[in-house]
């Protein structure tokens, strides 16, 4: 990793924000396959504060690691997850909701808009925001502001969505390094440690119960296919296109697939 690399992997932070209660995203944190904080980020929301392993030390960019880790996540869970990220250079935001291709945006680190204005729109539409007032608001973030930096426009995009019922705890700011946002994560009252893979969830992940490949519920089974059926080809084009990140989520959902296909196998009477 060069310098100019480094500096930048040591900027580099994430928050990975999903629309569902904390025991909700315990079940299905360990496909990540890293542990990592988490707290309660407001009505129905929960955030995990990744601790920048990959891209700190395996020289994976920011940006991939979290649109790989937001995907995996999103086809383990019937919620939407919001990854913000940001480095030396760019920031922004990726969002996966099931078998939906990610939409995302990007700012330059001098807030410069880098990204097309429709995945605006396709986001607001996701996650059920106004069509008008928070288009508007989220309208204005695509436009020049001579005032406005990246950190700036992911504030921006976090006021938009304390409407839909975000509030991220304090000390959690957007432009802050991964290790100071975990040091600020693990001091704060309610944290949780999330699981290592293959372990079985606890009686407060009972509503997830069903849909988990470990558990071997009714929907297990077809939800295991299903993450089978999705990472083949995120496996292959992660590795056509060189990108840890993408390859790791692909190689997660066929794995926990595999595990829950063989776990209903042996369930069977």
């Amino acid at each position: 990793m060069s310098t100019e690399e480094s500096a930048s992997a040591s900027a580099a932070g994430a928050l990975l924000l999903c629309r569902a209660e904390p025991d909700s995203v315990t079940a299905v944190a360990p496909l990540l396959g890293e542990r990592m904080p988490l707290l309660r980020a407001g009505e129905k929301w929960s955030v995990l504060v990744p601790e920048g392993g990959p891209w700190r030390h395996g020289g994976e960019p920011v940006e991939r690691v979290l649109t790989g880790w937001a995907a995996a996540l999103a086809v383990g869970a019937p919620w939407p997850v919001l990854a913000l990220w940001w480095d030396a250079d760019r920031a922004g935001y990726t969002l996966a909701s099931g078998f939906r291709r990610p939409v995302g945006y990007v700012w330059l680190a001098d807030g410069t808009p880098a990204g097309e204005a429709e995945a605006m729109r396709t986001f607001a539409h996701r996650l059920g925001l106004d069509p008008v007032l928070d288009v508007q608001s989220l309208d204005r973030l695509t436009g020049p502001d001579p005032e406005a930096d990246a950190r700036t426009r992911l504030r921006g995009l976090l006021a938009v969505l304390t409407r839909a019922g975000v509030a991220l705890p304090a000390g959690l700011d957007p432009g802050e390094p991964a290790d100071r946002l975990g040091a600020a994560a693990r001091a704060l009252p309610g944290v949780r440690r999330t699981g290592a893979a293959g372990r079985r969830p606890t009686a407060g992940e009972s509503r997830l119960a069903p849909w988990m490949p470990w558990v071997g519920g009714p929907g297990a089974r077809a939800l295991a296919l299903a993450q089978m059926a999705a990472g083949l080809p995120l496996t292959a084009w992660g590795l056509r296109r060189r990108s840890g990140g993408w390859t790791t989520a692909g190689v997660l959902l066929v794995a926990h697939g595999a595990l829950g296909v063989a776990y209903g196998l042996t369930r069977r009477p």
